[in-house]
C-alpha cells in the first residue's frame, strides 16, 4: 500500500512538470502567432492603403513628363 502511494505521488510530480512544460510551449506558440501577425499581416493591410496612393502619384508623374 505504501508503495502504491509513493508511485502516485511520483506521478503527481511528473504530471506537474509536464503541465509546466506544456504551458511554456503554449506561451511560445502564442508569441510566434503574434509576431507573425505583426510582421506579415499588418504590413499587408498597410499596403492596401499605401499602394493605391503610390500608383496614383507614379502614374501622374509619368503622364506629366510626356511618356
Amino acid at each position: 500500500m505504501e508503495e502504491l502511494s509513493k508511485k502516485i505521488e511520483e506521478q503527481g510530480i511528473k504530471i506537474d512538470a509536464i503541465y509546466k512544460s506544456v504551458e511554456k510551449t503554449r506561451k511560445y506558440f502564442l508569441m510566434i502567432i503574434w509576431i507573425t501577425v505583426i510582421a506579415v499581416v499588418l504590413p499587408l493591410v498597410a499596403m492596401m492603403f499605401v499602394l493605391p496612393s503610390f500608383i496614383s502619384n507614379y502614374t501622374s508623374a509619368l503622364s506629366g513628363t510626356g511618356f
